[in-house]
């Protein structure tokens, strides 16, 4: 679909009830434009016919965490208490909306929900979900308020020296939004979220959705948001740290990742995705347990890598991969994330990712 046929379909489900003319108005075409997208969107079976009834949704909701990300390095060693001559990069982040950006480039519909600020820098993230094709206009903006931003320095060797993290505007993301947004994430065939989004909005979404829920843990202390609801997520990925913290349990050898996984799925998470870095994956399910090794690669920027790897699990869940695929899959995903300067990879794309996966056999 274009741009413009997305933007129309998402308001025609918003209100159904909308005629033509309300369309021209809303998006400042003319009547007969509005005749030719509805025409191509009946074509291309997103609407049935003209009164606009519409097939069974086929859509990812994310709702997560969306935010700027601001970084410096250094050309040479990095000297505290002085001004260091170097470069600065902005770009967009965010671990819902890089789930969400990965799964746009692997060909998925997506519905990211999130809270932004009315300034240029959510005004930009807003621009760049259109040209991605990622309906983002079910998020929520606040007026007079900063999107939220990441700021972050690194050492000479492009490691982590100091950081600010400015996320308050999550907390604008309201119970009440949510609820409002219900038969949106009802009609999708998943909704992943991330722990940005607070923790009475993740119970209110565990216990009021037939759908899978997928989670993405985001860092130890956000993590515990999901300490009482674990067994109701279908799938769940966590670091090795992330996952001492929500089981208990010391992880020193395989036989301490085996029992942690166990404990995942005892308590009723159908998959669990354990991310070791640079010594891959421990993933499993009632039935089956694997362990993989990294993809040999060369290692640019590992800060997307997880993203990248949750939207491998997501994309390998909806195709119905078994165990083992979803694995490789997933980490074919996170090679390409980090043998990218940015974030997100521009190459990211399933054929890619099958790709890598052919190498890698």
């Amino acid at each position: 679909m274009t741009s413009r046929e997305k933007e129309i379909l998402s308001y025609i489900e918003q209100k159904p009830e909308v005629t033509q003319a309300e369309l021209a108005e809303k998006f400042n075409i003319t009547r007969s434009s509005v005749g030719v997208y509805i025409s191509n969107l009946i074509k291309k079976g997103k609407i049935l016919r003209k009164e606009y009834v519409f097939p069974k949704k086929s859509y990812i909701t994310v709702i997560g965490g969306a935010n700027v990300d601001i970084g410096g390095f250094p050309y040479e060693k990095l000297k505290d208490y002085d001004s260091n001559p170097g470069e600065v990069t902005v770009s967009f982040g965010g671990v819902g909306r890089n789930i969400a950006e990965n799964l746009c480039r692997m060909g998925e519909e997506i519905e990211f929900i999130t809270v932004l600020g009315d300034d240029m820098y959510g005004n930009a993230i807003k621009e760049n979900s259109k040209e991605l094709g990622m309906n983002i206009e079910n998020s929520l903006t606040i007026k007079n308020a900063s999107t939220s931003t990441y700021l972050f320095i690194l050492d000479e060797n492009k490691n982590m020296k100091i950081a600010i993290s400015a996320m308050e505007l999550y907390n604008e993301l309201t119970l009440e939004y949510i609820k409002s947004k219900k038969e949106i994430i009802s009609n999708s065939q998943i909704c992943v979220v991330d722990t940005n989004i607070s923790e009475e909005i993740l119970n209110y979404i565990v216990d009021n959705f037939e759908i899978p829920i997928a989670v993405d843990c985001v860092s130890t202390t956000k993590a515990k948001k999901i300490e009482k609801i674990i067994g109701k997520f279908h799938i769940i990925k966590v670091n090795k740290i992330e996952a001492e913290v929500l089981s208990g349990i010391e992880i020193k050898n395989e036989k301490d990742l085996k029992k942690t996984a166990e404990f995942f799925i005892l308590k009723g998470v159908n998959q669990i995705f354990i991310s070791l870095g640079e010594e891959g994956v421990y993933s499993a399910t009632k039935s089956e347990i694997i362990k993989r090794n990294s993809f040999k690669t060369n290692v640019v920027n590992t800060t997307g890598a997880g993203d990248a790897f949750m939207a491998g699990i997501i994309y390998s869940y909806l195709k119905e991969y078994d165990l083992e695929e979803s694995t490789n899959f997933a980490i074919a995903a996170g090679t390409i994330a980090v043998e990218s300067e940015k974030t997100i990879s521009e190459e990211m794309s399933v054929q890619k990712i099958n790709q890598i996966m052919e190498e890698n056999k």
